[in-house]
């Protein structure tokens, strides 16, 4: 089990390193429940929604992976 929850942090870590360069290309950041906040002339983005999609995502692919 805290091998998973070390593969999550390590994974959202790297989320969101990429996530002003790579990932809003994709889309990520513009979900619905992204939120973008801006500060002192910074933008921060919460991506809640994008969090949930790709979530989801991993899930059927791990569940597709241990059907086959």
């Amino acid at each position: 089990m805290i091998r998973w929850v070390a593969v999550i942090f390590i994974g959202l870590t790297v989320f969101y390193a990429l996530l002003p360069w790579i990932l809003v290309k994709i889309g990520v950041g513009r979900v619905i429940g992204d939120v973008k906040l801006n500060f002192f002339g910074r933008m921060f983005v919460l991506p809640f929604g994008s969090t949930v999609l790709w979530s989801t995502v991993a899930f059927l692919v791990a569940e597709i992976v241990k059907r086959s």
